[in-house]
């Protein structure tokens, strides 16, 4: 029996032997339904009781005395995160685990590719599986609300499709490898300011069409068989016990067949937890150990409660496959491919914003270059309070730089700036420099006499992270100063933004004749970079979310809905990071204390007007519109096609058109596919992207290129029916390379 039950399946691929009818992604994780009821019938209640919450920082219990293991988590999103010790975050100092770091969300989100998203997924999965871990906490999906997200650098996009799109892609990825995802963080965490009080409001469609979109894609599409339920409350109940999203949602409407696992510290009540969704309190077990016994015991709880969370758990035990101990960590989980991975993501995600009189790639002629910025040669895989990766390497922009001129070429590097220092572990402050404006002084006179400048901003792990949001837009640590410098003593200046999530580039644009947006993008990052800007590799990034001219313009502030009046200490942070706050976790009575204190309301009134749908519908300029981003070639688009005139309901829209490169290199263009409803009588933005596909083109080339549009996905959620329509009417078809840079259009009716 116990050799059975550890290796009842070899991966997420379900191979199922003798079952005729097709089965969807979720019903495939209960084919072991009538055994797994076998090992309930026989199970104790204690033993049910400990799988219902953690066993240690990082795993939830199995069934020792039937050898079934543990389920044991991994931190992601973009790496796997280094060991820590049993019950805590602290690294644990070993040395076969270090990971690939590949680059963070909104950088795999910039290339625009599935391929690439599955690749990825399954470069995380595969090193999950060498560090035997069975389920990564990532990918992270939640819309960008607002561009000053504390982690807008682990979340994909402000466009549901586009979201949903990747990580439907990088959960089958990661589960194809045999790792499981856990998609994060349900539902609507779309700020870190107080995020482990505040109660978000809003309607159902809104929900249902931007904030839960991605997710239903993962969990239906993809086959995620595992969510976890964020830290904030939603229309008044936390998502660790929330009926509607956990229940009604998750599992009536979506069919998820597997388990939800809470955010640290995020479970709040035993009846709420029990009743009402999570499977797995991560960590302690107040709430979902002894309590649920109790609670039994006088019939406020029935087991039946307990028998249906376990019987989740072991179907997700079953899909993956257990890897005993003495099986892992033996090597270095990082290997050439998830690096090679790495670096292509890498590559097709660098967005160039702006290229006046083509003074990139850069030119033979130029002999000198000053390499002004601290962000030039900053590493961001570690810091700040979330989640990092122990990389086996990390190649700075400044490496690369240096790595890939010529001989007869100098390279000069002054920082110009330092970041807010970033606090270690062991609670020591990394050592920085004298002030910025002597730092400024030097980094002029490097530029000065330079044939071309590159200047580098941006962010770090300190400004942009977990548990807090930033105060705004601006380039921190005196860089603003530093470009108005630098612009007095040279004006051939190329910008290089390294940086998670959006900047306020008002005063770079005035000044540098070339931007470059090159993300916080993994350990070939350097390498990455320079290949662009050598031109050896065309840029093909395109911007996942706006890029607005001020922070001001974004609907959340335009509305005032964010940000709200008043700050709580970060519930994580408090719980979890002595090293950070220098005093002792709180007690779960003062926990209580703080959460009946602070519960600000975040009012979603801008509805379905978020990002490139607000600027859009409201006619407002940006700075950079979503999906905007140039290359080294220019593209025609022609002939725009369908093969229907008129659509039914269960009909697929097919748009056909010629892409040509009409420049003298290879390479790639994103083709986005927008829609536009004509005189509709149901509310909509101005357009919403509802295909895309990533095309390579050599030099001259002509490719047809092929989009399709289930009409299903043009329906809206109906709050007078509760459940998905769709508006009969004329519909325009807006294909072109940016939201706001339309080349084609044709119209079809619905």
């Amino acid at each position: 029996m116990k050799s059975r039950f550890v290796a009842v399946a070899t991966s997420l691929a379900f191979l199922v032997i003798g079952c005729s009818a097709p089965r969807t992604p979720q019903e495939l994780l209960t084919v072991n339904d009538e055994e797994i009821n076998e090992i309930i019938a026989g199970m104790t209640l204690e033993e049910k009781v400990e799988m219902l919450h953690s066993k240690t920082n990082m795993s939830s219990e199995g069934i020792p005395r039937l050898g079934i293991q543990e389920i044991r988590y991994a931190d992601g999103p973009f790496g796997i995160r280094e060991e820590g010790v049993p019950n805590g975050f602290t690294p644990a100092g070993w040395t076969t685990d270090s990971a690939t770091y590949f680059p963070t969300g909104s950088a795999l989100a910039a290339t625009w590719s599935a391929e690439l998203a599955y690749k990825y997924g399954h470069g995380m999965g595969t090193e999950g599986r060498k560090r035997g871990k069975d389920i990564i906490l990532g990918p992270a999906i939640n819309i960008q609300r607002i561009p000053v997200g504390g982690r807008t650098y682990e979340y994909l996009s402000e466009d549901p499709f586009l979201a949903g799109v990747l990580a439907t892609e990088y959960t089958k990825g990661s589960q194809d490898a045999g790792t499981g995802v856990c998609l994060k963080h349900f539902a609507l965490n779309n700020q870190e300011m107080s995020r482990g009080s505040v109660n978000v409001i809003c309607d159902e469609r809104t929900m249902r069409e931007i904030y839960l979109k991605p997710f239903e894609m993962a969990v239906v599409e993809g086959g995620a068989v595992s969510l976890m339920p964020a830290y904030n409350k939603v229309n008044g109940y936390h998502c660790s016990e929330n009926e509607h999203l956990l229940n009604e949602i998750l599992r009536g409407d979506w069919g998820f067949r597997g388990i939800t696992v809470s955010d640290w510290g995020a479970t709040h009540s035993t009846m709420g937890a029990a009743l009402h969704g999570l499977n797995v309190q991560m960590t302690g077990s107040n709430y979902l150990g002894q309590p649920v016994i109790d609670s039994i015991a006088t019939g406020a709880l029935t087991e039946n409660v307990v028998d249906d969370k376990v019987r989740e758990l072991l179907r997700v035990r079953f899909a993956i496959k257990a890897i005993p101990p003495e099986e892992c960590n033996n090597e270095v989980a990082s290997q050439p491919e998830s690096r090679q991975t790495a670096y292509e993501v890498a590559t097709k995600s660098i967005v160039l914003l702006k290229n006046e009189g083509r003074i990139l790639p850069i030119s033979k002629d130029v002999k000198k270059i000053a390499v002004i910025g601290r962000s030039a040669d900053t590493k961001t895989a570690l810091g700040g309070v979330g989640a990092g990766v122990k990389t086996v390497y990390e190649v700075t922009p400044l490496e690369g730089i240096r790595s890939h001129v010529a001989e007869d070429v100098e390279v000069l590097y002054s920082p110009g700036y330092n970041f807010p220092p970033r606090r270690n572990w062991d609670g020591t402050v990394d050592e920085v420099k004298p002030a910025n404006e002597v730092l400024c002084k030097e980094a002029v006179e490097v530029a000065k006499d330079a044939d071309l400048v590159l200047l580098f901003l941006g962010t770090n792990r300190e400004v942009e992270t977990e548990g807090s949001d930033r105060a705004d837009m601006f380039f921190p640590a005196g860089q603003e100063e530093l470009i108005k410098a630098v612009a007095e003593v040279n004006p051939n200046i190329v910008s290089v933004i390294i940086s998670g999530g959006p900047c306020d580039l008002r005063e770079l644009t005035k000044v540098a004749p070339a931007i470059v947006e090159g993300w916080w993008n993994g350990l070939e990052g350097g390498n990455a970079l320079a290949d662009v800007l050598f031109g050896n590799i065309a840029p093909s990034g395109k911007l996942p979310f706006t890029f607005p001219i001020k922070l001001e313009d974004s609907p959340a502030y335009a509305l005032g809905n964010y940000p709200q009046k008043f700050e709580d200490s970060d519930l994580f942070t408090s719980l979890y990071r002595e090293d950070r706050t220098g005093k002792a976790a709180p007690t779960q009575e003062e926990l209580w204390q703080l959460r009946r204190q602070f519960s600000p309301e975040s009012v979603y009134s801008e509805g379905q007007y978020v990002g490139y749908r607000w600027f859009d519908t409201k006619k407002l300029p940006v700075m950079y519109a979503f999906g905007y981003g140039l290359s080294y070639v220019d593209f025609e688009y022609a002939n725009v096609k369908t093969n229907k005139s008129s659509y039914k309901a269960k009909d697929v829209i097919t748009v056909t058109f010629d892409l040509t490169n009409t420049g003298d290199m290879e390479a790639d263009e994103v083709a986005q596919l927008y829609v536009h409803r004509k005189d509709a009588k149901v509310e909509w933005a101005e357009k919403e992207l509802k295909a895309f596909q990533r095309v390579t083109l050599a030099a001259g080339e002509t490719k047809t290129v092929t989009l399709a549009v289930p009409v299903e996905n043009l329906r809206y959620w109906d709050v007078d029916i509760n459940g998905w329509n769709l508006e009969d009417g004329d519909i325009d078809i807006l294909v072109g390379a940016a939201s706001d840079d339309i080349r084609l259009s044709t119209t079809v009716h619905i």
